[in-house]
């Protein structure tokens, strides 16, 4: 009996063609870990965000175990391989549709040892071990009680906020 093929690599390898073909930019979401080889100093709570364009890239090549390519950051190349266990998704920049894809919990909370080469550069990792979420914030404004001081033009209130212009 054969090992079932990942879907994930064929589904990015689609969705980067619809993006071209419908003159949208493809961009990736990366969990990074050891094995992720991108410029550290641009990854945010364990994650990058990359434009796999055609303009943006040179050499793309997404194969079923990596992506890898080569982009300036700063003006300088950089060779990136992206294992594409680490896809959180792909979508295309203008209109937000795309697809996302679930990452390993233990892909996205690994303490493994980095031994990329680009793990001497001293860049601290903050590993997200929980997701933002939204909540329902009444929108009545809150009830003044005797101790609250009435509002006065000019000052902050903490019951309503005071837009400022700057000119």
């Amino acid at each position: 009996m054969t090992e079932d093929i990942s879907t994930k690599p064929y589904l990015i390898r689609a969705l980067y063609e619809w993006c071209t073909d419908s003159g949208y930019t493809p961009y990736v979401a990366v969990a990074v870990d050891a094995h992720t080889l991108v410029p550290r100093e641009f990854v945010r709570n364990g994650e990058i965000v990359l434009n796999i364009s055609d303009q943006a890239t040179h050499r793309l090549k997404i194969d079923n175990a990596f992506i890898s390519f080569q982009a300036r950051f700063n003006g300088m190349a950089r060779e990136l391989s992206i294992p594409i266990a680490n896809v959180i998704s792909i979508y295309a920049r203008e209109t937000g549709h795309g697809m996302a894809f679930e990452v390993p919990k233990a892909l996205a909370l690994s303490e493994t040892e980095d031994t990329s080469p680009v793990a001497d550069t001293e860049v601290t990792q903050e590993v997200a071990t929980e997701r933002p979420s939204l909540s329902v914030v009444s929108s009545e404004p809150a009830a003044e009680t005797e101790d609250t001081p009435p509002d006065e033009p000019g000052s902050p209130s903490p019951s309503r906020p005071k837009l400022t212009r700057i000119k």
